[in-house]
């Protein structure tokens, strides 16, 4: 069922609040300081003075004045920012106070936030097994109220995850170099050659999102569990040791395998929990970022 609207506007009225509060001079300092536009443009001519690198001397300007004049460039400050995310069936699931989609959708509104207070460009496509809604990348905070309407309202469905077809849909649409939050639990196989050509276009920033309850099975006997994206029901006895660390190892081995890509393709990430703040971990981005540079 759809979200409430009223429901809907109070959940974006609270997002709002919280990342504004999250959102310091430190934090847009380092975004701005970690994430480059694509090149450099032209500032101003201005006269020659004793260091200046002569390559950069402007003929034209100086045979017309008689004086050297030097050509000033600054680096392109405006980037375009591209929020892919998720909204599977298996982004509803929250055992806690938070679904993996509520957030995701704090996660875009920070990071959204960030952004527009640098004078960027901000877009949204949400995805599952297919491409949901795609939205042109525009300036303005209004831009960035949309974009978390939208990640909030997506229906619940029993879609299944498609990371390749999401990426190969960015790629057709976005020509240009871009800033790309990959948002997405990861629950999907075989993505991983589109990721890597993606990467190589643009910067691209993953964001795993989990749950604690998806590590970790309680001890509360027989329960009924039922795959969000397909429907199906398994019975699980979780009071068997053997049962919960099978189930853990697994869980374990499914997101090493994925940091252990993430790392040795050289993709950006930030390791998002529903149990956990996440501003200490875009922190760590933008200073491990910054070590790079």
């Amino acid at each position: 069922m759809p979200i409430d609207t009223t429901e809907l506007m109070k959940q974006v009225g609270k997002i709002k609040i919280l990342t504004t509060h999250l959102i310091d001079d430190r934090l847009s300092g380092d975004y701005h300081s970690v994430f480059k536009g694509q090149g450099v443009e032209f500032d101003e001519v201005r006269p020659y003075v004793p260091g200046d690198d002569v390559r950069s001397i402007d003929w034209n300007v100086t045979a017309r004045t008689g004086l050297p004049h030097v050509k000033r460039f600054s680096e392109e400050r405006e980037l375009t920012v591209i929020f892919l995310v998720d909204v599977s069936g298996s982004q509803v699931f929250g055992s806690g106070e938070r679904s993996k989609s509520e957030l995701a959708a704090e996660i875009t509104c920070l990071l959204a936030m960030t952004a527009i207070r640098n004078q960027d460009k901000i877009g949204l496509i949400l995805f599952s097994d297919r491409i949901l809604k795609s939205i042109p990348p525009r300036k303005g905070r209004t831009a960035v109220m949309r974009l978390v309407r939208e990640v909030l309202a997506s229906d619940e469905t029993r879609e299944r995850t498609d990371i390749t077809a999401a990426l190969r849909f960015l790629n057709n649409v976005q020509k240009r170099k871009a800033v790309v939050f990959l948002v997405s639990d990861f629950q999907d196989t075989g993505y991983e050659r589109e990721l890597r050509v993606t990467a190589r276009r643009h910067d691209v920033v993953a964001c795993p999102i989990s749950d604690p309850c998806e590590a970790a099975l309680p001890d509360v006997g027989l329960i009924e569990l039922q795959d969000p994206e397909t429907g199906e029901l398994l019975l699980v006895d979780t009071s068997s040791a053997a049962v919960r660390e099978a189930f853990r190892t697994q869980a374990d081995a499914e997101s090493e395998q994925l940091l252990r890509f993430l790392k040795r393709t050289g993709i950006d990430f930030i390791r998002l929990s529903t149990d956990t703040p996440y501003i200490d971990d875009v922190r760590a981005l933008f200073r491990r970022r910054a070590r790079k540079r």
